[in-house]
């Protein structure tokens, strides 16, 4: 454990501790694991590694040590990188986690966990051979961590940004070298993604230094800027005229690599055949449920012309920003008001377009200051918004999922009491690793599990439109969970992917198309519902153990401060065991 004061996060841990050793539910760890001290000096390495391995994600995370670099693409560098990562796994399996505290033994399997997740995606699923993406869309994040909030002055954050963008073609260059016969729809994804990476090195980052004054500076930058603009032109170039015409890899991982991602991420070790019945049942529960919405709202009409009707409620492109950022004062003071669960003090988070970079795959998403970060307090709650280039029909259809009910629903997740929650909590994880390393389907799961709690809670007073979305975005992670399976183990296809959200989820084509691809990729997305699955059965074994003493806000008090273990760890730490997951 950390020395000095105890934090509150810490405090509650202990208390959960002391109160599985009181009901003996567990053998006890030791109280001051005489291992601790040994194992956080190691853990510390593995983190110093992990920030040398991928600058970008440091930054984020508020370590600036490494501002001036990206990534290593060479396939040289990535063969090392598994050498490394086998050493520091060979050094962890020495640890005797029965000497350590049981707060460093779920770090210890934790960081365990998160290697084999590293080394899979190095050496099995090799996604630097396999994803053009990777590399052109990975090279504008180098960018976007350095101008997305002022951790610095912006004419040291420019100075680190001209260093890193000396090095972008020549990942480019590397990307040429090592892709090799890659699915096709990674080269199509990379290709739709390729404009926006240009348009937002040709835009948005000379915009974010608009205020630097120093000429040398200022000419160092648009010679550094303009080399990236025109690697990443030439890049398109070649991704249509020669990458494409050879992509024909198959995109699936098969059922063995599957399930080894899911035991290493996510420490989910049932059968592919029982996660399907799993998702199979919750599909048909929330298809009930909806039907039933439906009927409130008008029983005269099929649950697909309700939901038709209801979308036709949505604010203007124009206008979708401001619209959401209004709606999100409401639901922090009902969470406050409901005792939902402790909202640490904080700045608004602010409503701002999805960068570029993520559009093509992403709606929405949560961009918040990294758990280290000292200076920056900016938080973004992204949302996608249709081309103004678009036909107007196209953009209506677009618009049409973020009808009224639908804004409040994602705003549940990705701010109050979800995503943003989560990230106020980080800084006071009981360790440096739950801040670096966390498993999606505890933070995905959490805030997916939010949005059916809010309404269980009485938000907006059990209106029929608003469990409706819930129930949309319900279906749709159930979807995700079905076709990452089958896409990747069964032979789905990314069109019968794309009509199973349609006929299923009762998602428009453009939702689905973008869901289908996603899915290529992110094959374990079915994290959201896995993971809110998981944390509704540990409500009730955790209401179960507690009897009078369980309170919601406790059960969610404690569950945030954790930190994101994987699922496993969670209910060893507030249950004393594992038991069943689902």
């Amino acid at each position: 454990m950390r020395s000095g004061r105890a934090t509150p996060a810490l405090a509650a841990l202990l208390l959960v501790v002391a109160f599985l050793q009181g009901c003996g539910s567990n053998p006890p760890a030791p109280a001051a694991g005489s291992g601790d001290a040994a194992f956080r000096q190691l853990a510390g390495e593995v983190l110093e590694y992990t920030f040398k391995r991928d600058p970008s994600n440091a930054t984020y995370l508020g370590i600036h040590r490494y501002d001036q670099l990206i990534a290593d693409y060479s396939a040289a560098a990535i063969h090392a990188d598994s050498a490394a990562l086998k050493d520091f796994r060979t050094r962890l399996d020495g640890v005797d986690a029965q000497a350590l505290s049981l707060d460093a033994q779920l770090d210890l399997e934790q960081t365990k966990h998160a290697l084999d997740g590293m080394l899979l995606r190095n050496d099995v699923i090799r996604g630097w051979a396999r994803d053009p993406d990777l590399y052109s869309s990975g090279i504008t994040n180098d960018a976007f961590v350095m101008i997305s909030r002022n951790f610095a002055p912006p004419e040291q954050r420019l100075s680190a940004l001209i260093a890193r963008e000396k090095l972008m073609p020549n990942a480019l260059a590397e990307a040429r070298r090592n892709l090799d016969d890659p699915p096709r729809v990674f080269t199509e994804i990379a290709i739709e993604q390729a404009d926006g990476n240009r348009d937002f090195f040709a835009d948005d980052v000379p915009a974010a230094f608009a205020a630097v004054q120093d000429p040398a500076l200022l000419a160092e930058f648009e010679t550094a800027n303009r080399a990236v603009i025109a690697a990443l032109e030439d890049y398109k170039k070649w991704l249509q005229s020669d990458l494409l015409p050879r992509s024909s890899g198959s995109f699936a991982y098969g059922a063995q690599t599957y399930s080894e991602v899911l035991a290493a991420d996510e420490m989910i070790t049932t059968p592919l055949a029982e996660l399907l019945a799993v998702a199979q049942k919750d599909l048909t529960s929330n298809q009930r449920a909806f039907a039933e919405a439906a009927r409130k709202i008008d029983p005269a009409k099929a649950p697909a012309q309700v939901l038709a009707e209801v979308a036709k409620d949505h604010p203007p492109a124009s206008e979708l920003l401001a619209v959401t950022q209004s709606n999100l004062d409401g639901l922090g003071r009902f969470v406050r008001d409901k005792q939902i669960v402790d909202i640490p003090p904080a700045p608004p988070a602010r409503v701002v377009e999805t960068p570029p970079f993520m559009r093509a795959t992403t709606s929405a998403s949560m961009d918040i200051p990294g758990p280290f970060e000292k200076v920056a307090t900016e938080a973004y709650f992204n949302m996608t918004l249709p081309d103004p280039a678009w036909p107007a029909r196209e953009q209506n259809e677009f618009m049409a999922r973020w009808y009224r009910a639908s804004i409040s629903n994602v705003s549940v997740h990705e701010v109050w009491p979800g995503h943003y929650l989560q990230f106020l909590y980080a800084k006071d994880f009981p360790s440096d690793v739950r801040k670096v390393f966390g498993a999606a389907s505890n933070f995905e799961g959490w805030a997916h599990y939010c949005e059916q709690m809010m309404l269980d809670e009485g938000l907006h007073a059990d209106d029929p439109r608003y469990r409706l979305a819930q129930l949309q975005d319900a279906l749709l992670r159930d979807v995700r969970f079905i076709v990452g399976i089958k896409m990747h183990t069964e032979g789905m296809t990314v069109e019968q992917a794309q009509e199973k959200f349609v006929a299923d989820a009762y998602q428009p084509e453009s939702v689905a198309e973008s869901e289908a691809k996603r899915g290529t990729a992110d094959a374990t997305y079915g994290y959201y519902t896995m993971g809110k699955l998981m944390i509704l059965k540990l409500r009730e074994d955790y209401k179960s153990k507690l009897g009078a003493d369980y309170t919601l806000k406790n059960f969610h008090d404690t569950f945030v401060k954790l930190g994101p273990l994987p699922m496993p760890l969670v209910r060893r730490a507030m249950l004393g065991e594992t038991g069943t997951v689902f």
